[in-house]
């Protein structure tokens, strides 16, 4: 199911690799810079990093700019959230003044499906317990800090969170 959401898998893996607070570099990595020094071995590779890790992210994402991949990303995951049953927990993430419903590892399962986790522990090279464990730490905040209108923000206005 994760084929045609390469923003939602992208964000994810972002957070569940670096989390929310180094969500500025995605637009780095997005806008081709990477954020990595090059290695001087091979010019025009970079030395890993988050670069690398993106770049097996969101090698489908084409020329998708950060502020795309944020909010396609995250309409995507409330979808999911939504379709699952867990559309209250999500919204909780979202609207604001009210507290985060916290997300266990069996919610990420059932809303992600196993898809979706397959190819986010391929990607960033994390367990899947791994993987499970830090999104259900980052998500609930992350969405709530990235939607401070109480709303998935527009393409515009995600580009600015970067």
């Amino acid at each position: 199911m994760a084929k045609g959401m390469p923003s939602m898998v992208a964000l994810l893996g972002l957070l569940a690799v670096a989390g929310y607070q180094n969500r500025h570099k995605l637009g780095d990595l997005l806008n081709g810079t990477g954020g990595q020094p090059a290695d001087p071995t091979y010019p025009g590779r970079s030395t890993g990093g988050l670069g690398d890790l993106l770049n097996g992210l969101g090698g489908a994402l084409g020329g998708a700019s950060a502020g795309s991949v944020l909010s396609g990303g995250l309409g995507d995951l409330v979808d999911r959230f939504r379709q699952s049953g867990r559309g209250p927990q999500a919204d909780s993430w979202i609207n604001a003044g009210e507290d985060n419903v916290p997300v266990g590892v069996s919610d990420l399962e059932e809303a992600l499906g196993e898809d979706t986790i397959a190819e986010l522990t391929q990607k960033t090279g994390l367990s899947r317990a791994e993987l499970l464990e830090r999104l259900s730490k980052t998500l609930p905040d992350a969405v709530n800090r990235m939607t401070p209108d109480g709303r998935i923000p527009t393409e515009a206005e995600a580009a600015r969170f970067m």
